[in-house]
């Protein structure tokens, strides 16, 4: 029987792609061999109508059926494209000071295989639709959702009041029709894709807290408000790298009671995955040096006393000397105005020895 992994987690493995690259071109595809497409500039709040919506959503490499749902919500092509953004803001930041620094550099595809890093990929990139797709909801960007379904506020009153939840009842139900998420298949490399997916959904959820504000007179609380709320992204990228940082190695095993594979550690009598864990299957290479999966540590830059050491991989750092300007001496004119004077200062700048 064929996996349904490429139908289940196709277009994760597309946004994670997306998410490693620059703003300037990046191939929306999973081999490298797609045709070269450009992602969106700056996110409107306003969704595209007409044929400027259906324009976009025949630019993406989406499947047929990805493509009818997209051309019915004037609002999906610009919330996948947000959670481009997301997810590569987020990853960029979350692996700064690593030797994975969540960039291909055009040398093949790490989605191809199960390394800690594709995991976090996965996940992060689930997480960002989630989000994105609460997030488009609340705000009124797609048509076909509004806000969340908080007992005793209507509508109405959310819009009137400012109030309006983030729906991730919805993005999260939209979410597993888009991608097709019925059913796992055996495969194992199916599984734990399908694991991470779903570990960056729980924690999109995990962060979902409940904020009130309050209505009457000199703000004496008479009426209370209240209305669901999406942590910031970059906390739920905080909790997935911690999540990467303790993932575990997996394998498959048959549960005697059920005969269904599953996934469990790799040693004799260690637990199955939870939910929350990130998992993989192979141990990933050091990333010091050039190959097909990174462009190595060579030439980046590190800070002395903290990442240096381990980002130089042993190689040491060069040394050099960088004059810098910066705003100095800053005073108050009447009316309204800050004057300043112009600084130069040299500071240290340290990079990994390629050799």
């Amino acid at each position: 029987m064929r996996s349904r992994l490429p139908r289940t987690a196709c277009l994760l493995r597309l946004v994670a792609l997306c998410i490693l690259l620059s703003h300037g071109a990046a191939y929306f595809g999973l081999t490298g061999r797609e045709p070269l497409v450009f992602l969106p500039g700056h996110f409107s709040n306003e969704p595209a109508t007409g044929k400027a919506h259906l324009k976009q959503c025949e630019q993406m490499v989406l499947s047929r059926r990805q493509k009818r749902l997209c051309r019915r919500e004037p609002g999906l092509a610009e919330t996948l494209r947000e959670s481009v953004r997301l997810s590569l803001l987020e990853c960029r930041y979350q692996f700064r000071n690593e030797r994975w620094n969540c960039s291909l550099d055009g040398r093949g595809s790490l989605l191809k295989r199960a390394f800690k890093e594709t995991a976090f990929l996965l996940a992060v990139s689930s997480a960002a639709l989630t989000h994105a797709l609460a997030k488009a909801c609340s705000s009124g960007r797609m048509e076909r959702c509004t806000c969340d379904d908080s007992p005793g506020i209507q509508h109405r009153e959310a819009w009137q009041w400012g109030v309006c939840g983030d729906n991730l009842k919805y993005s999260t139900k939209f979410l597993k029709r888009f991608l097709s998420q019925k059913r796992v298949s055996k495969d194992l490399r199916a599984q734990v894709d399908a694991h991470n997916v779903n570990v960056g959904i729980r924690a999109v959820k995990s962060g979902l807290k409940t904020t009130c504000k309050c209505h009457g007179v000199s703000g004496s609380c008479a009426v209370r408000t209240c209305w669901k709320q999406l942590s910031p992204f970059h906390d739920t990228g905080r909790l997935l790298k911690y999540r990467y940082d303790v993932a575990m190695r997996v394998l498959s095993v048959t549960n005697v009671a059920t005969g269904e594979s599953e996934l469990a550690g790799p040693r004799r009598h260690s637990h199955s995955p939870r939910t929350t864990d990130l998992v993989y299957l192979e141990e990933s290479p050091s990333f010091c040096r050039p190959s097909r999966y990174s462009a190595g540590t060579g030439g980046r830059s590190c800070a002395k006393d903290t990442s240096c050491q381990n980002l130089c991989c042993g190689r040491g750092y060069n040394t050099a000397m960088r004059l810098t300007s910066l705003s100095c001496n800053c005073q108050v004119r009447w009316c309204c105005h800050v004057e300043c004077q112009t600084c130069v200062r040299e500071e240290e700048v340290y990079t990994c020895k390629s050799t």
